[in-house]
């Protein structure tokens, strides 16, 4: 095995998995702070929601940026919100990686296979963006 090709399995196989368990605990620490803040300084957000849901009232879409400045500044739900898309790269992440992995050891079938899944989770993000 050449030394290049050592390199990228040490990669695939040691670093793939920190670095997926380290966007985990990211998420994890997103959602906990996210929550604790919403309890202690707006404990009554997520049932107003629900009431204004009730009477199909919905939310003004945020972009991606205004999500971000507004988690920097303290906002409980987009704390929470940036928790969740951190949660998300965790699936998206592996199956991009396990991808990445069958193209190198030339398994067509397989590759195949995860590049189908691949597709289906990135539209299925950048359809529940759209909606």
């Amino acid at each position: 095995m050449s030394r290049d090709r050592r390199i990228e399995d040490q990669i695939l196989r040691k670093w793939t998995p920190l670095i997926l368990r380290t966007l985990l605990l990211i998420s994890a620490a997103l959602l906990v702070l996210g929550l604790a803040t919403m309890g202690s300084s707006a404990p009554g957000y997520y049932v107003r929601r629900f009431r204004a849901a009730q009477l199909g009232v919905s939310h003004i879409r945020q972009e991606w940026y205004e999500l971000g400045k507004s988690a920097l500044s303290g906002d409980p739900r987009s704390i929470t919100m940036f928790g969740l898309f951190v949660l998300t790269l965790v699936p998206l992440g592996r199956v991009g990686f396990t991808f990445v992995l069958f193209l190198r050891e030339r398994d067509g079938v397989f590759a195949l296979a995860t590049a189908y899944v691949l597709a289906a989770l990135i539209a299925g993000i950048m359809l529940g963006r759209l909606g």
